[in-house]
């Protein structure tokens, strides 16, 4: 149940926000008849992202990432529960074979998990069954041999029956206000602290733990290398292999518009290369061209290649005829109408295949270092990965996707300005 907590908080600002914000705040805005006579439902030209509900979204993935680590970045209140920490108590009643029980108090340390205190010191008590201490980590458990000070343990037959009042029995389990005291299946207990719905730093650390290791990273590096030159080293490989793809993909893409010879002779290629993952080539890639620069750049070249095909070809077959019937009733030759009516109308598939070509190309790239690189963002949370720093790699995966969406503004920004009659006829 605590999994779906985050998700359903994420929900409940959602809908909470968008009441607010259509419901409150824009209640207020001035309508006239133009504004009640624009259509938007159903016209695409006319929905345009809510920079409002962009803040909004962005603002509360980062208040549930911190809530759910306990980030010192928002107040306490706003936290999740968490683990427990400090003294832990539960009594346990051990029974003979011959009806002799009696009663002993377990003490447990819960300390932080980079921490090795001493056991607390309790007094012994005074029947058989002696009180006993243990210390144990948050977010982890621990068995407890309450037997090995009693007088009477399991030689004598002494069996634990019961945890603060309730019977247990191997296999069992009794909850405290601490946590859960189990029972294994040879009779021994196991304490295991209450978790919250906090989540552990090795799973997931704070906001302020990553930003701290960016810091740190972008510094003094990271393995010999600054963390610019990591990221400069994915983005050249993006960039080559893109380009490479581009150059081969739309010449590709326009003779299987323009011809039956070619559509026919690359059709049954590319439509079969292109539902095959980039991923799925890496070993063969490997095998052909080995781990260095080429055969990274390879698997770029691949990716590409089948979507700017595709996408030209698309451009192509899109071009409206009435155009080309117009172009050749003013006399244009066959080399003007491709010049004038095929390319300028066949640009706006091209960019966005190529905006879909390069988000490719840098998922791939990523994962292609991951197999074997020197340098790169794959690389470092490769390398991160097995040691658990954690911190590292959420570090990555945000730069990666923040690159990721500066590479797509600009590809906007470039259809913006080299394809400005996109959507108007």
């Amino acid at each position: 149940m605590s999994s779906a907590v985050p998700f359903l908080i994420y929900i409940g600002i959602f809908v909470g926000s968008y009441l607010i914000v259509n419901r409150i705040i824009r209640r207020s805005a001035r309508t006239d008849f133009t504004s009640l006579k624009t259509v938007t439902f159903g016209d695409e030209s006319a929905v345009v992202s809510d920079r409002v509900a962009s803040v909004i979204s962005v603002v509360s993935i980062f208040v549930l990432w911190g809530m759910f680590t306990g980030s010192t970045l928002l107040p306490s209140f706003l936290h999740a529960p968490g683990p427990f920490q400090g003294i832990a108590t539960f009594d346990y009643t051990a029974a003979t074979e011959d009806g002799q029980s009696d009663t002993a108090t377990v003490t447990v340390l819960v300390h932080p998990i980079d921490e090795q205190p001493d056991p607390p010191q309790v007094e012994p008590g005074e029947g058989w069954a002696r009180n006993d201490t243990a210390t144990i980590g948050m977010w982890r458990s621990g068995l407890i041999r309450v037997d090995q000070n009693d007088e009477l343990g399991r030689d004598a037959g002494a069996r634990v029956t019961e945890v603060n009042g309730q019977p247990i029995a191997p296999g069992g389990s009794v909850e405290t206000p601490f946590g859960r005291v189990g029972m294994s299946p040879k009779g021994t207990l196991n304490f295991e602290p209450s978790k919250g719905w906090q989540m552990e730093p090795i799973w997931l650390p704070a906001p302020e733990a990553v930003w701290q290791k960016f810091v740190e990273i972008a510094k003094d590096g990271f393995r010999g290398t600054t963390l610019l030159e990591h990221l400069g080293y994915s983005l050249m490989r993006v960039v080559v292999g893109f380009l490479f793809g581009a150059l081969v993909g739309i010449p590709l893409g326009y003779a299987m518009g323009l011809s039956n010879w070619f559509r026919g002779w690359f059709d049954p290629i590319v439509e079969f290369m292109r539902p095959v993952p980039p991923l799925a080539l890496i070993p063969l890639v490997i095998i052909w061209a080995g781990i260095g620069e080429l055969g990274k750049i390879i698997l770029l070249f691949l990716a590409a290649l089948w979507i700017m095909a595709i996408a030209a070809r698309s451009g192509v077959s899109g071009v409206s005829i009435s155009k080309v019937h117009a172009a050749y009733s003013l006399g244009a030759s066959k080399g003007q109408i491709m010049r004038h009516v095929i390319v300028p109308n066949s640009l706006p598939e091209i960019f966005t295949g190529a905006r879909v070509a390069m988000g490719v190309c840098w998922g791939t790239v990523v994962a292609a270092e991951l197999v074997a690189a020197e340098k790169g963002a794959g690389m470092m949370i490769m390398v991160a990965s097995k040691f658990q720093n954690t911190d590292i790699v959420i570090m990555g995966i945000i730069l990666i996707g923040i690159i990721g969406f500066g590479i797509d503004m600009l590809m906007r920004w470039a259809e913006r300005v080299l394809v400005p009659w996109k959507g108007k006829g």
